[in-house]
């Protein structure tokens, strides 16, 4: 089965410096809200275990999430400054992710070429 599928997910897994939670919180109260004005962005929320984070997040296609890091830049920069991101994934069909590499090489992210599947 061929994927025609262009929607490329972003996921940040961050470790939240001690007591800094709640205001780690704050930020991503912040994130959400300009996230939501973003048009190709698909689904966004933060999860939490403890002291980690999760921001599950997918965009229509390479452009969307390119669009969505320039959008958050000054919030990330601050949520960097209390929280330290351990793991950070991009997953893909290769020609969206083929548009990420270069923009995204600074922040050493793991690509997965998605090969199999569908969305509704």
């Amino acid at each position: 089965m061929s994927v025609s599928d262009k929607c490329c997910s972003l996921a940040p897994y961050f470790k939240v410096f001690s007591s800094k939670l709640e205001a780690f919180k704050k930020l991503c109260d912040q994130f959400a809200a300009k996230t939501n004005k973003e048009t190709k962005c698909l689904y966004y929320g933060f999860s939490f275990d403890g002291d980690q984070a999760h921001c599950r997040e997918g965009y229509e296609d390479a452009e969307g999430l390119l669009a969505h890091l320039e959008n958050v830049g000054p919030l990330l920069e601050e949520a960097l400054k209390i929280a330290k991101i351990t793991r950070l994934e991009v997953h893909g069909p290769e020609g969206e992710l083929a548009k990420l590499r270069e923009p995204l090489a600074k922040l050493k992210p793991q690509f997965f070429t998605l090969e199999y599947g569908f969305r509704r």
